[in-house]
């Protein structure tokens, strides 16, 4: 793990973060999606438009870690699903992603909830091997049909200590 230089905060994303977290989400479909997509997939995808879509959607849920007040990652959860786990490419293995899952999984305790589940592709080896660091097990395989990329989508499970 590299060394992290720079303030680190972890806060709800701002109206004024949108193209910020727009940039990061586009950052890591281009490093981690788009080459594993066939290239009519990866031309379909960047033509709808649903990377804007989903932050003009869902920003006010977000929480976004900050470096020296500029976000460089984010965590999108509802109820007990963790939707998106974003650390930018330029800030990955410096402990972004393992702060924000640990802030995500306190607030889904904090709501109650005893299991927080969350997905990845079977291919996106590098997630895989880091959920189950933090304790992660996976429990079921199914197609992914958001690519139509021939994806199998992992679905991953942990026990929550309640407070």
């Amino acid at each position: 793990m590299t060394r992290l230089t720079g303030k680190l905060e972890i806060r709800p994303a701002f109206p004024a973060d949108a193209q910020a977290v727009e940039d990061l989400l586009i950052d890591t479909y281009l490093g981690t999606w788009k080459p594993q997509l066939t290239a009519a997939a990866a031309a379909a995808f960047e033509g709808q438009g649903k990377t804007r879509s989903y932050v003009e959607a869902r920003l006010q849920a977000f929480r976004v870690a900050c470096i020296d007040g500029m976000p460089a990652a984010m965590v999108d959860w509802e109820g007990n699903f963790i939707w998106a786990l974003h650390v930018g490419r330029a800030w990955q293995r410096m402990g972004l992603g393992g702060a924000l899952l640990a802030h995500a999984e306190a607030e889904i305790t904090r709501a109650g909830h005893r299991e927080v589940r969350l997905e990845t592709d079977t291919f996106n080896v590098q997630s895989r091997a880091f959920y189950r660091r933090q304790g992660y097990v996976e429990i079921d395989t199914y197609p992914d049909e958001s690519w139509d990329s021939g994806f199998t989508t992992v679905l991953l499970s942990k026990s929550l200590a309640q407070a």
